[in-house]
C-alpha cells in the first residue's frame, strides 16, 4: 500500500517518522507499507531465521535478523530476513548490535504474501545486490518455489523437493532443500 503524505518527505524525514505496523518502507521517494505476514509467510520467517542462526550465529560468521530496517542507497527497505556476517553486524560502542543498519544486508530473503507485487519485491532484491549483498532469495509459497538472485549469474528458480538451496560462501555450514523448507508449512 503506497501512502502518499500531504507533504513528500526525505529520506531522512522518513526515518525519523514513527514506525508503523506492518513496517513501511522508502522507495523512489514513496513511502510503501508492507502487506501484514499471513500464515504461511510467517510459519517460514518464524523457523528460517533461526535455522540460519543455528547454523552460523554460535560460530560467529554470520546472523539472521527477522523484519530489520535497513537503509542505504537512497532507500530504506525491511527484509523479512536480513544475513549479515559478523564482522559487518553495526555494533555500539559497548560491543552490543547497533539499533541502525546503514548497509545492506549480506543475504536478503523475502517471503511473498498473497497480493503482494513480485515486482517490488524483486526490485528489493536487486537494489541488496547493487549494494553488495552476496545473494538474495524470493520465496513463493504458493507455487512452492524459491528464486534465487546473484550479482554475478543469472537467476535460478528451484522447485525440485529434493534440490539443495544454493546459499552465499560464508553460509556453507547452512543446508536446506526445498522440501525441508516448505515441510515448516505442514507443521
Amino acid at each position: 500500500m503506497v501512502q502518499t503524505p500531504t507533504k513528500i518527505l526525505t529520506l531522512e524525514e522518513f526515518i525519523e517518522q514513527p514506525e508503523t505496523e506492518p513496517a513501511s518502507e522508502y522507495i523512489n521517494g514513496q513511502i510503501i507499507q508492507k502487506p501484514m505476514p499471513q500464515g504461511e509467510h510467517s510459519a517460514i520467517q518464524t523457523e528460517l531465521a533461526p535455522a540460519i542462526n543455528a547454523a552460523l550465529r554460535s560460530k560467529r560468521i554470520a546472523r539472521a535478523f527477522s523484519e530489520l530496517r535497513c537503509t542505504f542507497g537512497g532507500r530504506s527497505i525491511v527484509p523479512d530476513i536480513a544475513v549479515f556476517t559478523w564482522e559487518r553486524i553495526p555494533r555500539q560502542e559497548n560491543g552490543r548490535v547497533a539499533n541502525i543498519f546503514a548497509i545492506a544486508p549480506d543475504w536478503t530473503i523475502e517471503i511473498l504474501s498473497p497480493d503482494q507485487s513480485q515486482t517490488k519485491v524483486t526490485k528489493n532484491i536487486l537494489h541488496c545486490l547493487k549494494y553488495d549483498s552476496k545473494m538474495g532469495w524470493l520465496i513463493d509459497p504458493e507455487e512452492q518455489s524459491v528464486f534465487v538472485y546473484r550479482s554475478d549469474r543469472p537467476t535460478n528458480v528451484f522447485d525440485q523437493p529434493e534440490s539443495r538451496l544454493p546459499v552465499p560462501e560464508f553460509a556453507k555450514d547452512f543446508n536446506l532443500t526445498v522440501r525441508e523448507l516448505f515441510d515448516w508449512l505442514l507443521e
